[in-house]
């Protein structure tokens, strides 16, 4: 086979694989439900937390209750402030009222820190501690007191407690122990509750994040919303249209988490192995992912604790591996992750000396270059000596037109005698489709390029050029290193090597503008050294 028929079928692949991995929608796993069978509730009973004691089997546990009512104090608003993060948190129901992010501008036009509580208005808690099938129903507005008035983390390294405590005299008292630190997004909080009375109570807690999903917002195709889990068959996610108004799953969930293509947030149990996970969503659009632990008896006069982290903030690869329950697995890098991570990791790094993400991109494209570059050197170099074999070719084509079998003998002679390798001239295009997927994947998902600027209309590389200068320019090279390239004596090879540039500019002018700067600059490197090979010859 001709090296250019060669040519021409990977670079046809390229094009179907290519639109195949960017523009088809990935099939997303549905999550079903799944009840643990008789072993594993046994094995649940017996990693159950010590606080939560089992009662005598004489005991009998208190009949289901609504909490006594207690005075309702005014409402007042408690405000966590880190270097990272404003929080703010509410008496009436104990629960957090907003969450933003101060490292990170909402838009490139709205300055305004990123904030990951979205109720659309609704009273819902975002974040919410209840205990479904209790002795003792809690309603969601109870009055809860505070320890503190507000809380003020700085400098690094100093932590703070923020204690809401709720007190039903003769039935229960709960209090929610949020423990922040002022370089983490991560926080901890354990849930306290209290067995004042004198018989046994039925308790189960539950930690839940809701979030309002708006039914008319597009679904993003090259990011995910909504809920994303990891159990033992791996992170799974589901898409917003497949959610239900209610599924489980579990135990041996690591952790359950809402997320958005550049954020998330994340709940973590301090007991994956009785912990299911449940979500779904209602008639209002509230979604809802929540971790239940075990339904346990706490005792008379005794207590029981539920023990979560939790991390809402950026999906940063070395901030969620921080944790230590594979959560940094929820940056979708798909199967190239071998690659798209290292790729990452040397752009981080360059970063700490070239703060410019543009400039790195470039510099990186210039190393991938000077890897490839011998393989580079024998590609036109063949390509060349394939040229220089066309005249021949046509003999031996004409020759044994009629015999195909001889035909093929004589050309693969032919090669040998003048130590031609036909396969030579696709390697380096081979070797650098997974780079290019990689970088692709490493610019897409990585929040280290949201809003990174590079110059002048490039204000963020993860998003496509707004004014597509960038795209037009890439096809611009990729014709004029076409020139430069041996024609194909095929008509119909050589048109549709003409079309490749035009099917690549359209392909890239949706895709990141990081990733078109590094297809650019590799264009005009390879044009250097083809145009230097052309010279030697």
């Amino acid at each position: 086979m001709e090296k250019r028929a060669i040519l021409a079928v990977v670079l046809s692949l390229i094009v179907v694989f290519a639109y195949q991995f960017f523009f088809v929608k990935p099939k997303v796993e549905t999550i079903t439900h799944v009840t643990p069978g008789p072993a594993a509730q046994q094995q649940a009973s017996k990693e159950a937390a010590p606080a939560l004691q089992a009662p005598k089997p004489e005991a009998a546990a208190a009949p289901s209750t609504a909490l006594v009512a207690t005075a309702h104090a005014p409402e007042k608003a408690i405000t966590v402030e880190t270097p990272l993060y404003t929080a703010r948190f509410s008496t009436k129901g104990g629960t957090l009222t907003s969450f933003k992010l101060k490292p990170f501008k909402t838009t490139l036009k709205d300055a305004s820190p990123v904030e990951l509580v979205d109720m659309n208005g609704l009273p819902d808690a975002p974040l919410a501690v209840t205990f479904p099938d209790s002795a003792v129903s809690i309603p969601a507005d109870a009055p809860y007191e505070s320890n503190v008035d507000s809380l003020q983390l700085t400098p690094a390294g100093r932590s703070g407690k923020l204690i809401l405590t709720l007190n039903a005299p003769g039935q229960l008292k709960v209090e929610k122990i949020f423990t922040f630190y002022a370089d983490k997004y991560a926080f901890d909080l354990d849930v306290r509750v209290l067995n004042p009375s004198s018989a046994n109570l039925s308790q189960n807690a539950a930690l839940s994040w809701t979030r309002y999903l708006d039914p008319n917002a597009k679904e993003d195709s090259y990011g995910h919303d909504g809920p994303i889990y990891l159990a033992k068959d791996g992170v799974e996610r589901e898409k917003q249209s497949k959610i239900q108004p209610r599924s489980s799953v579990g135990p041996g969930v690591s952790w359950g988490a809402y997320e958005s293509k550049y954020f998330i947030a994340a709940i973590i149990p301090k007991q994956p192995s009785v912990t299911n996970l449940v979500f779904g969503k209602d008639q209002r659009n509230m979604a809802f992912v929540g971790l239940e632990g075990p339904k346990s008896l706490i005792p008379a006069g005794q207590e029981g604790q539920f023990s979560y982290s939790l991390y809402l903030g950026p999906k940063d690869y070395n901030l969620l591996k921080a944790q230590g329950v594979d959560l940094e697995n929820a940056i979708d890098y798909g199967w190239i992750r071998w690659l798209a991570l290292p790729l990452l990791l040397s752009l981080k790094f360059l970063y700490k000396f070239i703060p410019n993400y543009g400039v790195v991109i470039i510099l990186i494209t210039i190393l991938i270059k000077i890897v490839f570059w011998p393989l580079g050197n024998k590609s036109y170099k063949s390509m060349k000596a394939m040229q220089a074999l066309q005249p021949k070719m046509t003999e031996l084509k004409e020759k044994y037109k009629n015999d195909k079998a001889r035909l093929n003998q004589e050309v693969m002679q032919l090669y040998k005698n003048h130590n031609v390798n036909p396969m030579s001239g696709c390697l380096p295009i081979l070797i650098q489709i997974p780079v290019f997927f990689g970088l692709y994947k490493a610019l897409l998902y990585s929040i280290e390029l949201r809003h990174a600027p590079f110059l002048w209309w490039l204000q963020d590389l993860s998003a496509k050029d707004p004014y597509y200068i960038t795209p037009i320019i890439m096809g611009a090279t990729m014709f004029w290193q076409q020139k430069l390239s041996p024609q194909s004596p095929d008509p119909m090879q050589a048109k549709l090597m003409l079309f490749m540039p035009i099917i690549f500019t359209f392909m890239f002018l949706n895709f990141p503008s990081g990733l078109v700067i590094y297809w650019l600059f590799n264009n005009i490197l390879s044009i250097g050294q083809q145009y230097y090979i052309n010279k030697q010859a």
